[in-house]
């Protein structure tokens, strides 16, 4: 949660995104908090007894979208148009696995094309930075719209939000595999490798209990999420 990042630099690559004070949504990311602090990451995602999954899961989103932003604000000058000319994600073990959203099935290595389906319609390669702004400034857009991700009690959650969700997920899941296979060295050096690692295996236990992002998306990482995995066991 965001209050793993409370005695370093609040430095963020996007405005930080605020669950309202108050708000029930508010008293579930403090308990969340509370149940993550007792250091059980297995049991601190798991949705608390009688709320509803869709609020989890937007709460819990809304958390990810925030500790990314601090994560990649942390590295924003290791990683520049020079340094990251594509959008890659280290090299390719598995199958390819081309997609419509922008996974380039290149044999070397994991590559992303962006495409928003709205104003970038047809996926375009770009450089990791003007990806990743693409990206944030495309989910800040889903978490700001109040008909996708409703802060009002007793405002439903539209049919499709569980959709929506997966795929913010899935996208930030990608700037995770940057900054692990581009820039970890950079994160050793400044000294956040336990801020990232934490963060990362909060999110993989998150999506793993909901089965939010599909196995062949998060391959540039499987032998991560697997030590992360065995060690917890």
């Amino acid at each position: 949660m965001s209050f793993l990042f409370s005695s370093r630099s609040s430095k963020t690559f996007k405005p930080k995104k605020n669950i309202p004070e108050g708000s029930h949504q508010y008293e579930l990311l403090k308990h969340a908090e509370a149940t993550l602090g007792s250091g059980n990451l297995r049991q601190a995602v798991m949705l608390p007894e009688g709320e509803d999954l869709n609020e989890w899961i937007a709460v819990n989103t809304v958390d990810f979208f925030n500790q990314i932003n601090m994560l990649y604000g942390t590295i924003t000058e290791f990683c520049t148009e020079a340094s990251c000319p594509v959008m890659s994600a280290g090299p390719r073990t598995g199958m390819n696995t081309s997609e419509a959203d922008g996974t380039n099935a290149l044999p070397e290595e994991y590559e992303y094309h962006w495409a928003d389906g709205t104003n970038i319609k047809k996926p375009i390669k770009c450089s990791a930075p003007k990806y990743i702004d693409y990206l944030m400034t495309w989910v800040q857009d889903q978490l700001d719209d109040e008909t996708l991700f409703p802060s009002k009690i007793g405002v439903p959650f539209p049919k499709n939000f569980m959709s929506v969700a997966k795929t913010i997920l899935k996208r930030l899941f990608r700037v995770y595999a940057h900054i692990y296979h581009q820039h970890f060295d950079s994160v050793m050096q400044l000294q956040e490798e336990a801020h990232l690692n934490t963060s990362f295996k909060h999110f993989i236990f998150f999506v793993q209990e909901f089965n939010l992002i599909d196995r062949r998306e998060l391959a540039p990482l499987q032998e991560l999420i697997e030590k992360l995995g065995s060690k917890d066991r």
